[in-house]
């Protein structure tokens, strides 16, 4: 259902979008009760996300702070301008913070993004599998790991490049999926103990 309205959504108003959809500055500053992304102008729950995804979400982000090189910085469940339509939150995302105002920037510029990273939970799957690795590949972010918990509750983390040219990702040639330990030289070098980020 949409609404001629033209306006800033309300809490009664949000779930009933314009015919051309929300943009971000009509969204911006709602409070509602739950985590949200704007998805092609509607605005989108985001998935529940139980104690291990957080604490390994928190775990890759100190990992890659750590290792990161300058003008890189990491934050997690920042949303990212992609169009003024389209603000998803990745779990975390490694940005070049330069020419960026720290204090006034409120979406990251898509155009900043060198690794988008999605931990995948039973609600997010399709949207971490297919929806957002489409949208991050089709706007050039070269870099995009899809974290996920196998049955033995080991995680596996799947590291995917950017082809320039088809402006879709493949597997990294030499390590497509990383168990037990991740090691990669892009965007950064960087090791990771995947076993200890889930050693609660």
């Amino acid at each position: 259902m949409t609404t001629p309205q033209r306006g800033p959504a309300t809490e009664q108003t949000w779930m009933f979008p314009p015919a051309d959809g929300w943009s971000f500055d009509q969204v911006k500053d709602l409070e509602l009760p739950f985590d949200w992304e704007l998805v092609d102008g509607v605005i989108t729950p985001r998935a529940r996300t139980r104690l291990w995804h957080n604490y390994v979400r928190h775990g890759l982000a100190r990992a890659l702070k750590s290792a990161r090189t300058e003008s890189y910085r990491v934050v997690c469940a920042q949303c990212v301008m992609v169009d003024d339509r389209n603000t998803p939150k990745p779990d975390l995302i490694v940005f070049d913070r330069t020419g960026l105002d720290f204090f006034e920037t409120e979406c990251v510029p898509v155009k900043k993004v060198i690794l988008a990273v999605e931990v995948v939970s039973p609600g997010s799957r399709q949207d971490d599998r297919v929806r957002k690795p489409a949208l991050f590949a089709a706007h050039r972010v070269p870099y995009y790991w899809r974290v996920e918990l196998d049955r033995d509750q080991k995680l596996a983390v799947h590291e995917y490049w950017l082809n320039a040219d088809t402006l879709t990702y493949f597997p990294a040639p030499s390590h497509p999926v990383h168990h037990d330990k991740l090691g990669t030289e892009l965007p950064f070098p960087i090791g990771i103990d995947l076993d200890a980020l889930v050693g609660f």
